[in-house]
């Protein structure tokens, strides 16, 4: 399910955005798009200013950054000048939604990236769409870390919660692709939704690192902008509602654990840091 409607393009002066706030491990974000077609219900980004300040629905607009290689092959070389360059991409957007099936400017962005490598680049997504550049992640090596959203097991909750994001088993599909060509890759259950008792042992069948965060810990606001949002209502409306509060996560933890080492299971801001 698409719900692209209005596509803009905007070139800005510059693509890296100096990190801060949840993301102070790091030096810069980096988002190939402003918007996201996959407009899932919880996300924190519906209650910043980048689209409070829309008029439309978050959701059913996307702007497109174009920017000419040379220009961000500059930028990276001035950032690195200074300090490490660790990169999170991305904070506000999906870099693969399905608007990059066409415009491809996550590709050309790593394509620079694989000429002028950052120290690390993080890679947060919940596309199955990641896979296609593969190839441009291996040439980063160990410079690199894809994390797939998988915040449940039950593609039923995965329907209501977030209607137009992939399915569940293609996102596992594509952990899969990735870890047997050699990359780096983890699942972030981020948030936590209701899930099966299955969900740890299906976990551990496609990979060997996991983060798990919440509204609570995860949206920035210490659950401020999540309740903003009156995403409580849909818990109770799907007769869900033990699975929203502060210490729901800490089920799912416990169930990770038969699986997953200490060194490979964390906790919400310690799983999103650079390697």
């Amino acid at each position: 399910m698409q719900v692209e409607r209005n596509i803009q393009e905007r070139t800005p002066k510059k693509l890296l955005t100096p990190a801060s706030g949840y993301l102070k491990g790091y030096s810069h974000t980096l988002n190939p798009y402003v918007g996201c077609a996959f407009g899932c219900s919880y996300c924190y980004v519906r209650r910043m200013p980048v689209a409070l300040f829309r008029k439309e629905e978050w959701g059913t607009w996307v702007d497109i950054k174009r920017s000419a290689k040379e220009s961000f092959k500059r930028e990276l070389k001035n950032a690195k000048r200074k300090d490490p360059l660790t990169i999170f991409m991305s904070s506000s957007t999906d870099p693969y939604q399905p608007i990059e099936h066409r415009e491809k400017i996550t590709q050309a962005l790593l394509e620079t990236m694989a000429e002028e490598p950052p120290d690390f680049l993080f890679v947060q997504t919940r596309s199955p769409l990641v896979t296609r550049d593969i190839e441009l992640f291996r040439a980063l090596g160990k410079r690199v870390l894809i994390s797939m959203t998988v915040e449940t097991d039950r593609d039923d909750i995965r329907k209501a919660f977030s209607l137009a994001a992939p399915p569940i088993p293609a996102r596992l599909k594509a952990m899969d692709t990735m870890k047997n060509a050699g990359l780096a890759v983890q699942a972030a259950v981020s948030p936590v939704l209701p899930s099966t008792e299955d969900f740890a042992k299906t976990l551990a069948d496609h990979v060997s690192r996991v983060v798990v965060d919440d509204f609570f810990m995860g949206d920035g606001t210490g659950g401020k902008r999540t309740k903003q949002l009156g995403i409580h209502k849909l818990f109770k409306e799907l007769d869900v509602e033990e699975w929203y509060n502060d210490k729901a996560y800490m089920k799912v933890v416990e169930d990770l654990e038969a699986y997953f080492p200490p060194d490979k299971l964390f906790i919400s801001q310690e799983g999103f840091l650079p390697g």
